[in-house]
């Protein structure tokens, strides 16, 4: 009976359900690893000698020792050392460091702005998105970590409760369901571990910021004489963040233009745009007319402005602003702090030689704390309001203009005589405080399970059951009620001297006043009327039901066919509840209606191993692999779709191996994605209609003429030129309930090889295209749509419809749906490395390399024009980048030097495309050999676009040790980034540095110590 135990549990260790591959060893062909499924951590008992007692052998859907030159699919590793030699805190970071396929999806450096996702940590497969990689822990799906996305943070799973991570490309859903488009990053945590064991590391950059600590405490044992088995392990970390003032580089002040008329690169400096070969850095200059005391008059009919220095009162506004303005990035984290508690326990137990229980329970409390700047704010800053009883909208409210009657307007101000008798301002509310994000997620996640043999032990069968809830609360402090703002502007001064605001009905609410006129003018009254904390909580559920047996069908002459059949419910649901202030409107922060849904799925799957050759000529084994499951959710825009896959494992000959699967892969919506209504958002973006004139010839400005609010401006002065006021614009994010789901194909093809004793090649080639894809309209291309296609400006253009301007031409408002509109395309090619060599007495060097190189990363999106196809391959991130490591074992020690290499790359694809429209336009101007056609004989290249490759080096060592007593004690450090490269200077990036670079961390020294008894 153990005998046929043990047979068992090897078959289920080796099946798909982690990955559906067949593994392979050097020497041992296809068809003797028979693959079964597992999806959970599984105990066997191996055998038993005499008076020895039981060994357990530890095995989850992905827990045999594999690489990515012995599996059908390109799969990639990182054990346990590396993670903890890599000397970082964050597994996101670890992960993303690691293995070149991956990018940082959301990130402690990339969140900051965001309503949701501050704090949050997840990762992004082949740049496809984190929707489209599918995270899972030990092999189980897992509750998400945020309401815009089947979003796993990793920020909630400790680096030093890691055993390994793996990372299978290509699609996965045939095997794991929905989500898997670009394939599988399982996280497996420890067990098998004894004992307890203590770890404390502490790091920080050598130029300051970046501090990290972080504490791990495992105890793992085994009871009831060996048939039960229990581990509990616990992690505290924090990360102290980096702000602003912590690099010198984020303090320089640059606004950065190509004037196609001078063909120079320019920077914005106190005088203006200059051409920057004629002016250094010192002269750079972009500030924020935000300043705390206030601006006035800020319009150009107004030829005397007024600004607050303190409380002192001037008129030299005008053309001034990079002179007196304030600099807002230095209210902008580099890096967020974070705090992460987790707490897991796992516990196995055989019931008899042929059943076995199982469970694990994790909880995860993790907070981020972001500071930022005080409101800032101007007359014209719209905001949507919503009826408090139906939630429909009721219309936008602004701050508004000051009238000039009102009682706190100085009277210099007065006598100049403002343009419409009303008073622009601009103003940073300081005496009302700090906006913070205090977000603290609490995430539980847990299983549990029965394992067992039926047919006298000829198959293998497991039934579970899931439950996962995450509870995201959001406080939002010292925002702006703009509805009161507005109240407290319209003020009145009765004959007793006293000021109050004019509307009766806002005066019994308790109406302050509110004096905007210089530094400190906020009295700590008027604060308490305007200020507003918002609250957000978000609630997400999931429970899942999974059962499967698996075994032998029947034997080939090749050997046995293995097969797994099962079925698997899941539901998630989510709700998100608000405070009042946010369901009503009418304030400075996003708007998140209240909503709840929730998505069911039932589904059906089979998977099998057909051996089909063995030790015939030139196939020394030739195995086939086909996995189909049925998915029927409970979205009728959706309904039953299929997920399958083929694929073969062939070894010609010893040693080396032929690999290839197709696989077709859906991604059903997400609640948010097809049920929420629309919910704010502020995004950065450019206005295509900025320096419009009545003469203006750049792209878009002829139907930008033609906008009402626009044409006004012009006709009521023949010199005016519009100008952009903000880069961030109110633009809200709304479901779509018509969503159906996306469809990919993928279609891997690799050769491995073992040519030398101790070498391991492996080179693949992936394909993956999505159609259907769910996404969004960039902000940006719906304005070109509607000022820059062949369809007239105006009704029958649908993206006119979605922006909304004021009467100064400024956009208020562009509304983002989501469609299945486009199709992705991702082709690349994956090369993995690894050399063992025994160097006898002196130890054991290991060198590994991963290499990633991306062919093709493109978008194709249906315009007005039709198919607009973006290739973005090489912009904004590195077409090839690898990660290298040569390791020196000797004795108790350890010695890595690891290298991170990333390519050259073009920051903007639609920077490039104005700057080549440019070279033309000149080029034209020059053919034409006019005198006056304002030729430029040598343009200057454009800056801050085209980035050289990019290498990083680091060193670490370790040192093992026993103890009296029993102690084994682990001392281990180094340097990351040893020879401090920071990259070039980037002005698109948070305190200008690439977050590919490190975003400004620059060299950093850890250590650490464990100590196991």
């Amino acid at each position: 009976m153990r005998k046929n135990l043990l047979y068992g549990a090897i078959r289920v260790a080796i099946f798909g359900a982690a990955f559906g591959v067949v593994a392979q060893q050097q020497n041992t062909s296809a068809s003797d690893l028979k693959s079964v499924q597992v999806t959970e951590t599984k105990k066997v008992t191996k055998a038993v000698k005499e008076d020895e007692k039981i060994e357990h052998i530890v095995v989850t859907g992905s827990r045999l020792k594999r690489d990515s030159f012995s599996v059908t699919t390109p799969l990639v590793t990182l054990n346990r050392d590396a993670i903890t030699e890599s000397g970082l805190g964050s597994l996101s970071e670890i992960l993303v460091d690691g293995i070149p396929a991956l990018n940082a999806a959301i990130s402690n450096t990339t969140s900051q702005s965001s309503v949701s996702t501050t704090g949050l940590s997840s990762i992004s497969l082949r740049d496809l998105g984190s929707d489209r990689t599918l995270t899972l822990i030990d092999g189980r799906r897992v509750v998400s970590n945020s309401y815009s996305g089947n979003v796993v943070s990793l920020s909630t799973i400790p680096s030093g409760m890691v055993d390994r991570v793996e990372v299978i490309s290509g699609g996965a859903s045939a095997t794991y369901g929905a989500d898997a488009v670009a394939g599988v990053v399982n996280i497996i945590t420890e067990t098998g571990k004894e004992g307890v064991s203590l770890k404390a590391r502490t790091g920080e950059s050598f130029e300051g910021g970046v501090r990290e600590f972080s504490l791990d405490l495992d105890y793992g044992t085994y009871f009831a004489e060996d048939k039960g088995y229990a581990l509990l392990t616990t992690s505290w970390e924090r990360e102290f963040g980096m702000t602003f003032f912590d690099r010198k580089r984020a303090q320089v002040e640059d606004a950065h233009r190509y004037d196609d008329e001078l063909m120079c690169n320019q920077m914005l400096t106190v005088d203006g745009f200059q051409c920057m070969k004629d002016i250094s850095q010192s002269d750079w200059a972009s500030k924020n007319d935000g300043i705390p005391g206030g601006v006035f008059l800020e319009n150009s009919r107004n030829d005397t402005q007024f600004w607050y220095d303190g409380q002192t009162l001037r008129d030299d506004w005008r053309g001034n602003e990079e002179r007196f303005g304030i600099n807002s990035n230095q209210y902008v984290m580099l890096k967020i702090p974070n705090d992460k508690f987790s707490i897991a326990g796992k516990i196995e137990y055989d019931l008899s030689d042929d059943l076995k229980a199982y469970g694990q329970v994790q909880l995860s409390i993790n907070n981020a704390f972001n500071n930022k700047s005080p409101e800032n704010e101007s007359e014209s800053d719209d905001v949507p309001i919503f009826d408090p009883i139906t939630g429909d909208p009721a219309g936008d409210v602004e701050p508004g203009y000051i009238p000039i009657d009102n009682p706190f307007v100085p009277q210099a101000i007065i006598d100049s005589e403002p343009y419409r008798d009303r008073i622009y301002w601009d103003r940073r509310f300081n005496e009302v405080g700090n906006i913070s994000t205090d977000n603290t997620r609490t995430t539980i996640r847990s299983w549990a399970g029965l394992q067992g043999t039926v047919f006298d032990g000829e198959w293998d069968w497991d039934m579970s059951v899931g439950y996962g809830k995450f509870h995201q609360e959001q406080i939002r402090l010292n925002e702006l009620n703009v509805v009161n703002v507005n109240q407290a502007l319209q003020a009145e001064k009765l004959a007793d001297g006293t000021i109050q605001c004019k509307d009766a009905a806002a005066r019994e609410a308790g109406c302050v006043p509110l004096n905007l006129f210089g530094e400190g003018s906020i009295t700590p009254e008027m604060a308490n009327w305007i200020r507003t904390n918002p609250t957000l909580n978000t609630y997400i559920e999931q429970v899942n039901f999974l059962a499967y047996m698996t075994g032998e069908l029947f034997e080939l002459p090749a050997g046995h066919v293995s097969a797994v059949f099962g079925g698997e419910y899941r539901k998630d649901t989510q709700e998100i509840k608000t405070s009042r202030d946010m369901q009503v409107g009418g304030i400075t922060w996003n708007v998140v209606p209240q909503f709840k849904g929730d998505m069911s799925v039932f589904e059906a799957f089979a998977e099998f191993d057909v051996p089909l050759l063995k030790n015939k000529p030139f196939a020394k084994s030739l195995s086939l692999e086909t996995s189909l499951r049925l998915a029927n959710y409970d979205i009728d825009a959706i309904g039953t779709v299929a997920s399958y896959k083929i694929g073969f494992l062939w070894q010609p000959i010893d040693n080396y191996f032929v690999r290839a699967n197709f696989a077709r892969a859906q991604r059903a919506p997400t609640i948010t994605e097809l049920m929420s209504p629309p919910r704010g958002d502020f995004d950065s973006f450019s206005d295509i209609c900025d320096s419009v004139t009545a003469t203006s010839t750049d792209p878009g400005h002829d139907m930008c003429r033609l906008d009402p609010n626009i044409a006004a401006l012009l006709a009521a002065d023949p010199d005016f030129e519009f100008e952009d006021e903000s880069s961030s614009k109110y633009s809200p994010n709304t479901g779509n309930p018509e969503l159906r789901e996306e469809t990919a194909d993928t279609f891997t093809f690799g050769i491995t090889m073992t040519p030398v004793e101790g070498l391991s090649l492996a080179v693949d080639y992936i394909d993956i295209s999505v159609i259907d894809a769910i996404s969004e309209i960039s902000n940006s291309r719906i304005l070109d749509e509607c000022y820059n296609s062949s369809t007239p400006f105006g009704n029958d253009n649908a993206f006119c419809q979605e922006i909304t301007r004021n009467e100064d031409g400024q956009i208020t408002k562009v509304l983002q749906r989501q469609f299945n509109l486009d199709e992705l395309r991702y082709k690349g090619i994956d090369v993995a490395l690894e050399y063992n060599y025994d160097l006898s007495d002196l130890g054991e060097l290991t060198f590994k390399a991963d290499h990633n190189h991306i062919i093709e990363s493109s978008e194709t999106f249906l315009g007005n024009d039709g198919l607009v196809t973006d290739d973005n391959a090489g912009y904004g991130m590195s077409k090839d980048k690898l990660s290298a490591s040569l390791r020196w074992k000797y004795e108790s020690w350890r010695v890595r030097w690891r290298t991170k290499y990333l390519g050259k790359f073009t920051a903007s694809l639609s920077d490039e495309r104005e700057y080549e429209e440019m070279l033309a336009d000149n080029a034209e101007r020059c053919a034409s050999g006019e005198l006056d056609s304002g030729c430029i004989e040598n343009p200057e290249p454009l800056e801050f676009n085209d980035y050289g490759s990019y290498i990083r080096h680091d060193l670490s060592v370790s040192y093992n040790t026993e103890l009296d007593g029993g102690y084994d004690l682990k001392v281990y450090g180094g340097i990351n980034n040893l020879f401090d490269n920071l990259g070039p200077f980037y002005p698109s990036g948070r305190g200008n540095f690439y977050s590919g670079y490190g975003g400004g961390k620059g060299r950093f020294g850890y250590v650490g110590v464990e100590l196991k008894f």
